[in-house]
């Protein structure tokens, strides 16, 4: 018998939380992707999009991290999938801006896409981690 999920209810808003966070980003992406662009005076993109997908892949994953919420005793996989999202963004918009192909205002993107979830992201992680292992059974 697995332990009940250490801080559910706090997982649950934060799944929550980022669901409804990723819905919203990905919906006003989806729709204006230049904004990024325009607020932090890079050039604008010649192909929106393709920024204009990256909404609909962020905005996608907020239904998974609403599943998260629902149950969390059986989100493990998609989290981990989200926090390696959000360790590789920043990888490469670090990458982005050392070569100056991006300049530091655009750090607004990976702050609130990124950073603001780690800690959360890997507090569910450590704590859904016995449930995962129980029901985990190889193919």
């Amino acid at each position: 018998m697995t332990p009940p999920l250490a801080r559910r209810s706090l997982h649950r808003k934060t799944f929550f939380a980022a669901g409804i966070y990723n819905l919203v980003w990905g919906l006003w992406t989806g729709l204006d992707p230049q904004w990024l662009f325009r607020m932090t005076g890079m050039e604008q993109l010649n192909h929106p999009e393709v920024f204009a997908c990256l909404g609909m892949v962020i905005g996608v994953y907020g239904l998974l991290y609403l599943e998260v919420a629902r149950r969390p005793e059986h989100g493990f996989a998609i989290a981990a999938i989200g926090l390696s999202g959000k360790l590789m963004g920043p990888a490469g918009w670090l990458i982005a801006v050392l070569t100056g192909s991006w300049p530091l205002s655009s750090g607004v993107l990976i702050l609130t896409n990124d950073l603001i979830w780690w800690i959360p992201f890997t507090m569910y992680l450590r704590d859904a981690w016995p449930h995962y292992r129980a029901t985990w059974k190889p193919a």
